[in-house]
């Protein structure tokens, strides 16, 4: 009888503890994970309805997420240079005589430039919340939607000899349409793209997406973006039978036994060079589709949840790598088209192409989760895109590569694929890069968190941000992380709860490269395992002013490209090295340096607007001396202060420089095409004296070298042979 007694007055005593006392019933769980469980779904955000694979990650809407320290300059500088002020430049953006403005959809102005600008500007415009540019956004807006004709088809009138519309302009216009609607829930968006979609559905087949009109075909892969963001929205299942119709009859990107004729992009090889076997593996070698369109296989692989399509796309990346991608900075040498025999880390790349690898990487990385794609946006993002343009951002030039030592108005065929001055930085020219540079940017902001099917939120894209979202049931919650990464290994992430407190996963992504890290909560160390290229998921009850630090130290690393005569390129976490070389700028008139095809408005003031050449004012045939058994440890750190601009990519501005020894080649110059000379086989001999050069972060040098002959030792170095101009 005492026994039962004392357990009842235990049990009241344990209940009264309670009640004064609560007892978390859920303890804090630190674990890596490959990617985020998709067993549950998101109630705080759209993500893939069913039948469709569920996403990994979600996107969250435009405007939750805005940029904080370097990352807030450049979109400052966008806004303020030439993307901020192209309507001001462009013939194409002009109202008068605009096919989007029109009552008709026909004009001598405006097709894919007005959506490829609107795409860039729009975001910007939302994710600096700029008054000026939001109204002016929404005037193109609100014209694409009154477009629409009883029919359902909008936007400008194109129509082939066979008859079908020409549906690429619109494609690009969605992803506008898409944005605005994100950012201001204006449900005309839903309804419009509603009836296209019927309209779409209701063209024969014969005359859907024809191949007549060849951007379309190859880049069908957008159209199906936008049909499966729709019916994300509505459920219609409809939307699924025209998501199957697109991708019936857009490119066969998964197919590898293309011919000659069914590969439309225009073709040329060098004169030695035979047609090779592996080009069939592609049906498209044009810079920007391969870019832009690798995906499409995986977007379908969304709807088929077949694993090969999904695979596609993986091989479709590295097949356009493993011939023309032999060269540091993330993209491949396809100045406009991959030619077979021009694989040299001279041979660039449109920074069309640019950007739009980086919009395929954020939306793999939604669809797949995998942080390969994250490491590989960030690659670009950091070494190959701000170099694409002057530091003001009020001009850029058409091709980007990674050893460019010239920068001028001449034209370079067949050096590079492209007759006419397209090495020139200017605001004046190259129409398609000129409007769609702008994307790149603004979508990399908008990609940096991302919601998690558990209700939870996940760091996958490192730039300096501010995001407020919602987790667990509907709850509200800020993260800022003001952070000078990636020139500084701390990601410093500091929580506001308007709550209190609020249990959700929070998601930090482990980059592949990063070979030791540390976690700290509330400056207190946590142990994790030493795993890279999966995510810390940390399962808690997060209260206001917590604060998570993740350090990822970086290593040196010497990275050897066997397949592009044993050059080498020097990484240092996500950042390759290239030489530092004198930049000489000479300002030219934009109006007379421009390609062909640009076109200008009447009295834009072109003083205001110049073109640049640059010219190298100190040496670059530079070979490389490095220790052949730990090449690392070759090169000397030296950390510089952080820039006043805040803006870390420019010569003289970058925030730490590696030091290195080195010899010239003589035998190395500038060609008879007016670029590098191309590579010969390393190790290279050189009798010249050993020199320490500087080398700087990729991303700040305009002219680069960042593919470099290793220099040998005379009994094992092979002599460079000097190519007669």
């Amino acid at each position: 009888m005492k026994s039962f007694f004392k357990i009842v007055f235990g049990f009241i005593l344990f209940t009264i503890l309670i009640s004064c006392n609560p007892v978390e019933t859920v303890q804090e769980t630190i674990s890596i994970v490959k990617i985020p469980d998709t067993g549950s779904v998101n109630i705080n955000y759209i993500s893939n309805k069913k039948p469709l694979k569920p996403n990994v990650l979600i996107k969250l809407p435009v405007g939750q997420i805005k940029p904080e320290n370097w990352m807030e300059v450049i979109l400052q500088r966008q806004a303020g240079g030439l993307m901020g002020h192209l309507n001001e430049i462009s013939a194409w953006l002009q109202n008068e005589n605009n096919a989007w403005l029109s009552d008709d959809g026909k004009g001598t102005g405006g097709w894919e430039e007005v959506p490829y600008w609107l795409k860039g500007y729009g975001n910007t415009a939302y994710v600096l919340q700029d008054e000026k540019m939001l109204e002016e956004t929404k005037k193109w807006i609100e014209a694409a939607i009154a477009s629409q004709r009883p029919d359902g088809n909008f936007g400008p009138v194109r129509i082939g000899e066979d008859g079908s519309q020409d549906f690429w302009a619109n494609m690009i216009m969605l992803y506008c349409l898409q944005s605005y609607y994100e950012y201001t829930n204006d449900g005309r968006v839903l309804e419009m793209m509603s009836e296209y979609f019927k309209y779409q559905l209701s063209v024969p087949d014969e005359l859907f997406l024809s191949k007549i009109h060849y951007w379309q075909r190859i880049r069908g892969g957008d159209n199906l973006y936008s049909v499966i963001w729709l019916y994300n929205r509505t459920g219609e299942k409809w939307l699924l039978d025209l998501a199957e119709k697109i991708h019936k009859n857009t490119a066969p990107w998964s197919k590898r036994d293309n011919s000659l004729e069914d590969i439309h992009n225009w073709k040329e090889k060098r004169e030695s060079t035979d047609w090779p076997d592996w080009y069939s593996n592609l049906v498209d070698w044009h810079n920007v589709n391969v870019a832009q369109c690798f995906r499409e296989s995986a977007q379908y692989y969304q709807l088929s949840h077949n694993d090969n399509d999904l695979e596609a796309t993986y091989e479709n990346f590295h097949i356009i790598r493993k011939y023309f991608g032999q060269v540091p900075g993330g993209m491949f040498g396809a100045d406009e088209n991959a030619r077979p025999g021009y694989d040299d880390p001279r041979q660039g790349i449109e920074t069309c192409g640019v950007v739009e690898q980086m919009n395929s990487d954020e939306h793999l990385l939604r669809i797949t989760g995998d942080t390969f794609w994250a490491d590989h946006v960030e690659e670009v993002a950091f070494n190959t895109l701000p170099a694409t343009m002057m530091p003001d951002l009020k001009s850029l030039r058409y091709i980007t590569s990674p050893n460019m030592v010239l920068n001028d108005d001449k034209n370079h065929r067949p050096g590079i694929m492209n007759q006419g001055p397209f090495l020139m930085m200017n605001p004046f020219s190259s129409r398609c890069c000129q409007h769609n540079h702008g994307q790149g940017w603004p979508y990399l902001v908008e990609n940096a968190w991302m919601a998690t099917p558990d209700n939870g939120l996940a760091a996958v894209l490192y730039v300096p941000s501010e995001v407020k979202a919602r987790v667990a049931d509907n709850k509200e919650i800020e993260i800022v992380s003001n952070t000078h990464y990636p020139f500084e290994e701390d990601l410093k992430f500091v929580l506001t709860v308007p709550e209190g407190e609020v249990h959700f996963p929070l998601y930090l992504r482990i980059p592949s490269w990063s070979d030791k890290k540390k976690l700290k909560i509330n400056d207190k160390e946590v142990e994790i395992p030493a795993e890279s290229g999966k995510y810390i998921r940390i399962d808690r009850k997060w209260k206001d002013g917590d604060v998570v630090t993740l350090s990822l130290p970086k290593k040196l690393k010497v990275k050897k490209w066997e397949r592009n005569h044993n050059s080498v390129s020097v990484n240092y976490g996500p950042l390759t090295f290239s030489l530092n070389i004198g930049e000489n700028y000479v300002k030219k008139e934009s109006d007379k340096t421009a390609i062909g095809d640009s076109k200008w408005q009447e009295g834009v003031n072109k003083e205001k607007w110049p073109s640049y050449e640059i010219y190298p004012s100190t040496a670059w045939n530079y070979g490389l001396v490095l220790n052949e058994d730990n090449p690392e440890e070759s090169f000397t750190i030296e950390k510089k202060k952080w820039p006043e601009s805040n803006f870390p990519f420019t010569v003289n501005e970058v925030p730490f420089i590696i030091k290195v020894k080195a010899k010239k080649i003589p035998e190395w110059t500038i060609d008879q095409f007016g670029l590098a000379g191309e590579l010969q086989d390393s190790p290279v001999l050189s009798t010249q004296e050993e020199e320490t050069v500087e080398l700087i972060p990729m991303g700040a040098a305009r002219l680069r070298i960042s593919a470099f002959p290793v220099i040998g030792k005379e009994t094992n170095a092979n002599k460079w042979e000097l190519k007669i101009k």
